[in-house]
């Protein structure tokens, strides 16, 4: 199942060099999945580049020029998050689309998230669907080994300082972050209820 893929995240695992790896967990390539409008411009110029700088966001251009555009949700889905505070019209179009098509989404927004658990009708569209950050790195630990992913966050830590879970996570001294993952996951797994979160254990067995 091609999933949409949030811009930050986006970023987030292309910087880490996990966007392949994590598209694979869902049996797909980049080719197969959607993206917002913005992306391509987002990557060249504003926040994005000076937060990753412009190396990495340049050689992430062709990798997001190369997604397929997400199909403009109808007004029935997007009506009901347009105008929340938490949630920004990206995000609104991304989760509204997904919601109408059956899609999964790739986000790493807790803020939006939580404030969608409030929505009617979008629990239980997206039951399962709804993939974070934390869920893809559990998986990519049981896939790809913790040390492989541990090497991978480096660049991302360097260049983000404020990702706290992840300098938590994989700190030199946590021998084991997938325990720490595992345990940010179920708090933020409580924190989103009625919204049923994508589970690594989804991909152990295969499952997209």
């Amino acid at each position: 199942m091609p999933p949409l893929v949030d811009s930050d995240i986006f970023c987030k695992l292309g910087v880490m060099g996990l966007l392949e790896p994590s598209l694979a967990l869902f049996g797909v390539g980049i080719t197969e999945c959607f993206r917002l409008p913005a992306l391509p411009n987002m990557l060249r110029r504003g926040g994005i580049p000076k937060l990753y700088g412009s190396a990495a966001c340049n050689a992430l251009i062709p990798v997001a020029m190369s997604m397929h555009v997400a199909p403009a949700a109808s007004l029935e889905w997007l009506a009901p998050l347009v105008g929340l505070p938490k949630i920004d019209p990206g995000e609104a179009q991304l989760f509204a689309c997904a919601a109408e098509n059956s899609l999964l989404i790739v986000t790493g927004d807790k803020k939006a998230l939580i404030a969608l658990a409030s929505v009617d009708g979008f629990a239980r569209a997206l039951a399962g669907r709804i993939v974070t950050l934390e869920a893809l790195l559990l998986a990519l630990c049981d896939r790809l080994g913790q040390e492989v992913v541990r090497l991978a966050v480096q660049p991302l830590l360097s260049v983000r300082p404020g990702e706290l879970t992840m300098k938590i996570c994989f700190s030199p001294g946590n021998l084991n972050p997938r325990e720490a993952l595992e345990s940010y996951f179920n708090a933020l797994m409580a924190d989103v209820q009625p919204l049923v979160l994508w589970e690594p254990r989804s991909a152990a067995a295969g499952g997209g």
